[in-house]
């Protein structure tokens, strides 16, 4: 962002900034979105481009075969689709190297959100805008070095590999520190996600749908319910509409720099029947107790 974020501002001075930094913050959530989808094309068009090797299989009952016998182990499947992608990397690391760099582009639509839900709604912990930095940064370079480092243990590998050679390459140091950023960052980008949708959705930042939407987003950089990223992809494009001012209606937040919270679905019935709710009557008061009650009963007897 070219300007730092105030920290107490007026509605002016809020709409003034998110002016500012609106062209930038839109373009890396369109940008990000995008390279997460061409990313997840070329992982999915690597993977299924991988040959199968199916004569080649060594079963456990093969392995025992070949070591009572004494003869050497042939390389198997895994040493073979190992040693195919030293001779084809380019397309896996390419993919991996593009969602990195969507990874880290994350950063500036989170920022942007962030720093215009904490002008309507300061509570809002600080804490969010630090898990988008580390989140961002941590998940991008994570990507993209496992990746890297993935190509560079097949590289490393002879001819005759065998599977446990294979196995080993694949879980070095260089493998395992990248996957372990990688790890680390979808941690903090799901929380992210998962603390702006509420957030912005309460202040009406976000819609109803946006805000659940960017929670069950969040969710998926933790759980594998999204592997190819098209969910997040689709998030993080209609918040380039949002941020843009494209959104198909009119979102109040964005243009009073108030908080303008959803009306409840109570409220929207009574707007669309026009009633207007009607007090609760308070019940009557308990009649105290009159005293000649007794006495004209008795005199009637």
């Amino acid at each position: 962002m070219s300007t730092p974020a105030p920290q107490a501002t007026t509605p002016e001075q809020t709409l003034a900034w998110e002016g500012t930094n609106r062209t930038r913050a839109a373009a890396a959530a369109g940008a990000a979105a995008v390279l997460t989808l061409v990313g997840s094309v070329l992982a999915t068009v690597a993977f299924n481009g991988t040959p199968a090797y199916p004569d080649k299989v060594v079963t456990p009952l093969d392995t025992l075969g070949h070591l009572a016998s004494g003869t050497a182990i042939p390389p198997g499947r895994a040493a073979a689709q190992v040693l195919y992608l030293a001779g084809h990397g380019g397309i896996p690391v390419a993919a991996d190297v593009i969602q990195g760099l969507a990874g880290l582009l994350l950063f500036f639509p989170l920022a942007y959100l962030y720093t215009a839900t904490k002008a309507r709604h300061p509570v809002l912990l600080r804490a969010t805008l630090i898990t988008a930095a580390v989140g961002a940064a941590a998940y991008g370079v994570g990507t993209a070095a496992s990746g890297i480092a993935r190509y560079i243990a097949a590289s490393g590998l002879a001819g005759d590999a065998t599977n446990k050679d294979a196995v080993d390459a694949l879980n070095g140091a260089g493998v395992l520190v990248g996957a372990g950023l990688q790890q680390l960052g979808g941690f903090l980008l799901g929380f992210t996600l998962v603390m702006l949708g509420l957030n912005a959705m309460r202040v009406g930042l976000l819609t109803r749908f946006m805000g659940i939407l960017g929670v069950i987003s969040g969710a998926t950089f933790v759980l594998p319910l999204d592997q190819q990223g098209v969910l997040r992809s689709f998030w993080f494009g209609a918040l380039a509409f949002l941020i843009a001012g494209r959104w198909p209606n009119p979102v109040p937040a964005w243009q009073t720099g108030r908080p303008e919270p959803w009306p409840s679905a109570q409220q929207l019935r009574e707007q669309r029947s026009g009633a207007t709710p009607v007090p609760a009557t308070p019940a009557p008061a308990p009649r105290a107790p009159n005293p000649n009650a007794s006495k004209k009963k008795r005199k009637r007897k």
